[in-house]
């Protein structure tokens, strides 16, 4: 018996792992069913709903652009000092005396243009697609906050350099604020932290960034992934049977049926 079969047997891998190896239909099912990350993901996938040609991959590259953003944005906050005028000093440190600084800092806002783009292109194809129809209707009102939280996340992160750029995009991103009705001016003065642009500002626009909004990210994706799944998995453009059906039973030739 080999050394990997022993450890299979050993209480230890039976503790983690409660279930065969997925090498067979029943044991793929129990290895999502049983996993507390992969219970997300529908049990089963139609083989035409995950074609490039029809989602282009650009769920998947949303998802890959957080990622990126999570593990740069870390490491930029061991340099980064949210203060005034710390901000500024620190971020020119991190361009001059940081080995590979400039390098994360650049893969850190070129991923922020790209999770944007990729949110919206993804969007798009939904739309295109006819995937937001019943029954994922809810799931396409995540998906509209989960793109405003990406247009919120690239906003502030643009202003915590604090130059000049961050400085007066602050100053018309509350004026747009303030023109809310009734409560504009509260808002205005809830995200300047007072009556005008100062330390308590550049405070409050950080916590937002590294803190509020990467959560409510994080907890809207989750749903988002599970609303897939209880809205029967990844929309396709035909029936789920009829697709299964295609794929087990070619026609004669072993040519793909006519699309």
């Amino acid at each position: 018996m080999s050394l990997w079969a022993r450890f299979k047997n050993t209480t230890l891998y039976k503790s983690i792992y409660r279930n065969e190896y997925p090498d067979t239909p029943r044991n793929q099912v129990l290895v999502i069913l049983n996993s507390v990350v992969l219970h997300l993901h529908p049990v089963k996938v139609p083989r035409r709903a995950v074609r490039m040609s029809y989602t282009w991959g650009l769920g998947g590259l949303s998802l890959l652009m957080f990622l990126i953003l999570t593990v740069t944005g870390v490491w930029l906050m061991f340099y980064y000092v949210p203060a005034v005028p710390d901000a500024y000093e620190s971020m020119k440190l991190l361009e001059t005396n940081v080995i590979f600084g400039p390098f994360a800092r650049n893969l850190h806002r070129w991923a922020a243009h790209g999770m944007v783009i990729a949110v919206w292109l993804h969007m798009t194809r939904v739309f295109y697609t006819g995937s937001y129809k019943p029954p994922r209707e809810f799931n396409w009102v995540i998906g509209v906050v989960l793109f405003l939280v990406t247009v919120l996340l690239s906003f502030t992160g643009y202003l915590l350099p604090w130059d000049q750029l961050a400085y007066w995009a602050i100053q018309v991103g509350s004026n747009m604020a303030k023109v809310s009705p009734v409560i504009g001016t509260y808002v205005q003065r809830a995200l300047l932290g007072g009556f005008d642009i100062g330390p308590a500002t550049l405070v409050r626009w950080y916590t937002l960034h590294v803190i509020l909004l990467p959560l409510a990210c994080i907890v809207l994706m989750a749903m988002h992934f599970w609303r897939i799944r209880k809205d029967g998995g990844i929309s396709t453009p035909i029936p789920y049977d009829e697709d299964e059906d295609q794929d087990e039973n070619p026609p004669p030739g072993g040519d793909e049926p006519n699309k």
